[in-house]
């Protein structure tokens, strides 16, 4: 067992696995396209806790290197679905997601 300043990589992947399962409970329960966006990012956040873990457990930089193309994807992910939201607002004035049926053609 590996331990990363006093903490044991499974208390990392406890974190994670926990943060993954909130975001995707919140994935699939929600409404409001604002907090699943959110679900989102937190799933995100999770896998890069366990990808920083797994790299810093075995010494190398592969890891960190993912999570930085990660957070680059999600910050892109985030500045395009937040303008569609705001359109969508701006046409709906609702950000929930069971409006969105109105929006066929």
């Amino acid at each position: 067992m590996e331990i990363l300043h006093n903490i044991y990589i499974q208390h990392y992947l406890a974190l994670s696995i926990a943060l993954f399962c909130i975001g995707i409970f919140g994935l699939l329960f929600r409404k409001n396209a604002i907090i699943m966006f959110m679900c989102v990012e937190l799933m995100l956040n999770a896998v890069n806790i366990a990808l920083v873990a797994f790299s810093k457990m075995h010494g190398d930089t592969d890891g960190q290197i993912f999570v930085f193309f990660i957070m680059v994807v999600a910050a892109a992910e985030v500045a395009v679905g937040l303008a569609i939201l705001m359109m969508l607002y701006r046409n709906m004035h609702s950000t929930d997601t069971d409006s969105l049926n109105q929006l066929k053609g």
